[in-house]
């Protein structure tokens, strides 16, 4: 019987993912060629055989790795978390970090043709990328946690108060005016 190999895969040796070299390259390629085609043409101009050709990579690449749109989506939005490291602003008062928070949503969505409205607006249309997004946010109120913490440790809110809500009660009139209605920005 032969004996396991680092190679096998196994339990005892599991099988292991490089990190770095060609992969790495390819993968940073496919995931700027994503971004720049969904925001250039939004989810209907995003394929694998653009992505691809834009990338410079064989569309063959593209299909074994992500197999389709919503696998390069969720990729994106994967890797942006992964080299996320945001945090929540601390300024001394919980009303001045959530209006910090809201200014850098309002930065975020208030540009011209953002990387960040076009993944939320083809979340909606991919059932991968809204799993991603999914996984982003919950991620993102984890991390908010911090400002609700922080205002009850300073007397400022009552303990046992709900993070997400707080969060989600100060964020969403950005989102809404900036997302839905599609208002002027107006950083008021």
């Amino acid at each position: 019987m032969d004996s396991p190999t680092p190679a096998s895969g196994n339990a005892e040796f599991p099988a292991r993912r490089r990190t770095g070299g060609r992969s790495a390259r390819v993968r940073a390629q496919v995931l700027e060629a994503v971004g720049a085609l969904l925001v250039q043409g939004g989810y209907d101009g995003l394929t694998v055989d653009a992505v691809a050709e834009r990338a410079g990579v064989h569309r063959t690449t593209v299909y074994r790795r992500w197999r389709d749109v919503g696998g390069l989506l969720a990729d994106v939005l994967d890797a942006a978390a992964d080299d996320d490291t945001w945090s929540p602003p601390d300024t001394g008062s919980l009303e001045e970090d959530l209006a910090a928070m809201n200014q850098e949503v309002y930065d975020a969505l208030a540009a011209d043709a953002t990387l960040t409205t076009a993944l939320i607006a083809a979340s909606f249309r991919s059932p991968e990328a809204a799993a991603a997004l999914g996984r982003f946010w919950a991620d993102r109120y984890e991390r908010c946690a911090a400002v609700v913490d922080r205002a009850v440790a300073r007397g400022d809110l009552a303990a046992g108060t709900d993070a997400r809500a707080v969060v989600v009660t100060a964020t969403a009139p950005v989102y809404h005016e900036l997302l839905l209605l599609r208002a002027a920005p107006d950083p008021a």
